[in-house]
Formats: structure tokens, C-alpha cells, sequence
């Protein structure tokens, strides 16, 4: 996470904004900031409030979620990044967010049974 948020900031910056859906009201370098700087906040979470975990995996697949419609944007209107450059790369991704959204979750201790 700590990795891909300085991605938003330093070297991938435009393709996160190939994924900033047209409807959102705000400048798009701005979303890729913050969205990076969100990402560091998660990823540094993970590493270092052990005690908080679990909120920092809900917090997590929140984060997920919340992304999944600059993901759909860029299949939408066919945006060629990361690699992304064909409807079906674009789509298979979209297949897995649910995954990564589980994932965040689960590795956390989300549902924990006691």
C-alpha cells in the first residue's frame, strides 16, 4: 500500500489518472494525491497499529470499494495504464476487486470469531 501510494505521488501519476472517474467534481491530480496519500496512511496503518488492525482492514476494503469506480471508469472508456491495455485485462481486474476487498478483510482478522 505504502508502495503504491508514492506511486500516486512520484512515478505513476498519470496513469492514476487515467482511473479518475469524469464525474468526480475535482481536479484529477488532486484525487491522485490524495488517494496516495490515503494509500501511505493504510498501508503505514497495516505496518505499525497492530492494536487496531482490524479497523485499519475495514478502513481498508472501504478504500477498495471506494476506488472501484475509477477502476470501472477506465474500463468504460477504454483507459489504457498500468499495463490495462485491452477490454479484457481492464475487465479481469474488475472481477478481482471483490477479491482484493476480501482480501483487506480477511488478512486482518475481519469477520473474527471468538
Amino acid at each position: 500500500m505504502v508502495f503504491a501510494g508514492l506511486g500516486h505521488l512520484f512515478w505513476a501519476r498519470r496513469a492514476f489518472r487515467a482511473q479518475v472517474p469524469e464525474f468526480v467534481p475535482l481536479d484529477e491530480d488532486a484525487v491522485v494525491v490524495a488517494s496516495g496519500g490515503v494509500e501511505i496512511m493504510l498501508g503505514a496503518g497495516l505496518a505499525v497499529l497492530t492494536r487496531d488492525r482490524v479497523l485499519v482492514g475495514r478502513l481498508l476494503a472501504v478504500f477498495f470499494a471506494a476506488v472501484f469506480p475509477g477502476n470501472l471508469a477506465q474500463y468504460v472508456h477504454k483507459r489504457n495504464a498500468f499495463g490495462l491495455d485491452t477490454d479484457n485485462k481492464r475487465l479481469v481486474r474488475l472481477v478481482f476487486q471483490p477479491a482484493l476487498i476480501a482480501w483487506a478483510l480477511w488478512s486482518t482478522g475481519v469477520p473474527r470469531k471468538r
